[in-house]
């Protein structure tokens, strides 16, 4: 038995899920009407990979209140996974506390009052949370499951220039540490395959991702969406990027894994769109569920874990 508990070979967000819950919770998307400042207040256009609407569910419709959006995407997961044991409402499109704290608390508050909803994931970046949403955050958080994810995605300030990302590492480090203080769980999500980096500097990046400590972490290989800057640039510079096959990808993260705490909880290793949002079909290596078995079969071969080489780095 691992240090979490059980025998996978990796921190599991369905273990946690049934370690602290009793069972599978599922995540309910929500668009919530937000933009992002780096859309609209930056003239930069977004960042350079961004295409929102590749991750927004058949069911979901801005048009929608939070609570109608709710109960549509209940029914929609009923049907898939009727065993579940509840929902979480989770803020997702776009930048979740770009508003002001009264338009925040109207939006939360609602999805906590849809029955089965257990808490709420609020997803946005490093640079969009002033103290006053941190304060009401910190007293949410003392009365219903709260965690805060926050797009990372480079610990390169580099390639948060060159992505137009509008942040730097710095500020991420400065928005874990003011969540860390308020005792609000916070999740890490991170891009592998930006353009410039390379597989060497993301596993030497792992360092980092354990000081920032999240709870959780999201891992995503890069996808090339249509109609986005990073299309252009990949056309035109297609010596920028770093493609994984699915063999090396999986051998990768596995190397990763051994190097990262064993605390950090893993919610997903990969993204899955729809086909008809790729410009480059590559990087859309596996399914989710496959690329897990891929990593077991390879923890499993070296014999090895999540956190087996914290020691060494």
């Amino acid at each position: 038995m691992y240090p979490w508990g059980n025998e996978r070979r990796f921190h599991a967000y369905g273990h946690y899920c049934k370690t602290h819950f009793g069972g599978r919770i599922q995540k309910l998307p929500v668009d919530a009407g937000f933009s992002c400042p780096n859309r609209v207040n930056r003239s930069q256009g977004g960042c350079t990979y961004c295409a929102n609407n590749a991750f927004t569910p058949s069911y979901l419709t801005e048009n929608n209140d939070v609570a109608t959006q709710l109960e549509n995407g209940k029914r929609f997961f009923e049907k898939r996974y009727p065993s579940n044991n509840g929902y979480f409402a989770y803020f997702q499109a776009y930048t979740n506390t770009d508003a002001p704290l009264e338009v925040l608390r109207q939006k939360y508050e609602a999805a906590l009052q849809i029955p089965d909803i257990k808490g709420i994931i609020v997803s946005t970046r490093p640079d969009c949370l002033p103290d006053e949403v941190l304060d009401y955050l910190s007293e949410l958080n003392s009365r219903t499951y709260l965690t805060v994810e926050l797009g990372v995605e480079s610990f390169h300030n580099e390639t948060l220039v060159h992505i137009h990302r509008g942040h730097t590492v710095e500020c991420t480090f400065n928005a874990f540490e003011k969540l860390h203080s308020r005792n609000i769980p916070v999740g890490a999500h991170l891009i592998f395959g930006l353009p410039g980096e390379k597989p060497e500097q993301w596993l030497s990046d792992v360092k980092m991702l354990n000081e920032l400590r999240p709870q959780f972490v999201k891992f995503h290989q890069l996808q090339i969406f249509k109609n986005t800057a990073m299309e252009t640039e990949y056309n035109d510079h297609p010596e920028r990027f770093h493609p994984l096959s699915a063999d090396e990808y999986v051998r990768f993260l596995c190397d990763y894994l051994e190097r990262m705490s064993p605390e950090i909880v893993i919610e997903r290793f990969s993204a899955e769109v729809p086909p008809r949002y790729l410009a480059v079909s590559q990087w859309n290596l596996l399914r989710h569920d496959a690329l897990v078995r891929k990593i077991e079969e390879e923890l499993e071969r070296k014999d090895s874990w999540q956190g087996s080489m914290t020691h060494n780095i």
